[in-house]
């Protein structure tokens, strides 16, 4: 029987051309049972993954009605409830579940980094981490943060696979990392309902590269995580249709406007949210954050309170429903939605709270293209294809990783006539922020690094 462990033969070098023997290497391949054991192990969980980012998109879909319900019955109630909501959301997470804080991408990454004691991983990835994010989550969306829901996908599918480890049989070939980057990918698939996107993102942020003798597995089940969402919710984008009009030259310069700014901002956006969570008290701000993160996290609820009243509910949530209306060509934003939604977002992340950024990005980058077509008299059809360069350009500028960003749009838009602008955006924005800040996922994971070490 042939050890998973093992490498193929080299090709003999008096023969190169020699081809496999089909028989020979059928009846090894079916004869391991350990291999499809494995292969049985992994998809099962694979499909576990994605049944529990449906459960949490559920969960937090219903979050955001209740508190949208909440603001109807009573649209000054969020200065009372946002505050009080967040502070109990903070003390909980520091209390119970101090590894589900933020995202959930750097923590996936700081298990992949291989610099953790086996002992320390489920302090960033386990499957109680990945129940408390869900709930956690949820109760930031109940409380009106401008959270998203993507990022934590992450976080809770790699729980959910990294517990295939234990029914494994002895020597497989898929190692821990390997489920780490599955889970992490299928969640990225499964939240985004593009398994495209999930390999993608799997590449892009979370390997870098994937191992030849796991990588049709780890494929296969984050395929199959994502059709999970597929099964549920339809073969339809979460954030509508773009459907793109013929494009010409006119659109060059706003379109390289849309580019430049979403660079520009999305870079600067990453630059603050960096300095903001490894500030270290180095400010005042971060000072009194370390010494009163609870009440900390009650003013940024204030804050996020007053900007939502302010701003009508526009900044209240991840901006799904609002990047829907832009997409789809039904709504107009004011001026200052963007600046409103980026301190929102900024102080929802930096509150501590459970949440992610991904949708919050493709709001504020709808936000920009929208503004783009506004300033440059384009609002009419041909407003559809700033939206979607913007939505993919400050996603990009943002994660830095433009390739995910680029499918992750593509997935909405009707036909392929924006594929090159799409990627054109997604490398420019992502080259400008370069060029402010460094990748916030990888700086986020590296603090992480350091604060298990000084302990």
């Amino acid at each position: 029987m042939m050890d998973p462990d093992t490498p193929p033969p080299a090709p003999d070098p008096t023969h190169p051309h020699q081809q496999p023997d089909f028989l020979v290497e059928m009846r090894q391949d079916l004869s391991d049972w350990r291999q499809w054991l494995a292969r049985a192990v992994v998809l099962v969980h694979a499909v576990a993954a994605g049944l529990a980012v449906v459960a949490f998109t559920w969960i937090c879909e219903h979050a955001l009605a209740g508190f949208a319900a909440l603001h109807r019955w009573q649209p000054l109630l969020p200065l009372v409830w946002t505050p009080a909501w967040t502070a109990g959301m903070a003390w909980l997470t520091r209390r119970f579940a101090p590894g589900a804080a933020g995202s959930g991408i750097p923590q996936v990454m700081t298990v992949l980094s291989g610099s953790l004691d086996p002992a320390q991983r489920p302090r960033f990835v386990s499957l109680r981490l990945s129940l408390a994010k869900m709930l956690l989550t949820a109760g930031g969306l109940l409380g009106g943060l401008a959270i998203g829901r993507e990022g934590p996908s992450v976080q809770i599918a790699a729980g959910v696979m990294g517990a295939a480890r234990r029914w494994l049989p002895p020597r497989s070939a898929l190692n821990d990392n390997g489920l780490m980057v599955a889970g992490g990918a299928a969640g990225i698939a499964a939240a985004f309902n593009a398994p495209l996107a999930g390999v993608m993102f799997a590449i892009e942020e979370l390997s870098k590269r994937i191992e030849q003798r796991s990588s049709g597995l780890i494929i296969a089940a984050i395929v199959l995580a994502g059709l999970m969402a597929v099964s549920v919710f339809g073969n339809a984008s979460y954030f509508g249709v773009i459907h793109v009009p013929p494009l010409s030259w006119h659109l060059l310069l706003p379109g390289l406007l849309v580019i430049v700014a979403c660079g520009l901002l999305g870079g600067g956006f990453a630059r603050l949210l960096h300095a903001s969570i490894v500030g270290g008290g180095r400010d005042r701000f971060s000072a009194y954050r370390e010494r009163h993160p609870v009440r900390f996290a009650a003013l940024c609820g204030l804050a996020i309170g007053v900007l939502g009243v302010a701003s009508g509910g526009l900044t209240f949530g991840s901006g799904y429903d609002t990047t829907r209306s832009l997409v789809e060509g039904q709504h107009s934003t004011p001026l200052l939605y963007v600046t409103l939604r980026i301190v929102a977002t900024w102080l929802a992340v930096w509150s501590g709270v459970p949440g992610g950024i991904f949708a919050p990005s493709l709001a504020i980058g709808a936000g920009i293209g929208h503004d783009v077509a506004l300033l440059t008299a384009l609002m009419d059809e041909n407003s559809a294809p700033l939206i979607a360069l913007g939505m993919t350009g400050f996603l990009a500028a943002v994660t830095q990783a433009p390739m995910t960003s680029f499918i992750i749009v593509m997935e909405m838009v009707d036909g392929h006539t924006m594929v090159l602008s799409l990627m054109a955006a997604a490398l420019g924005a992502s080259l400008i922020s370069r060029w402010i800040c460094v990748p916030l996922y990888g700086a986020l994971s590296q603090a992480q690094l350091r604060s298990v070490a000084a302990r």
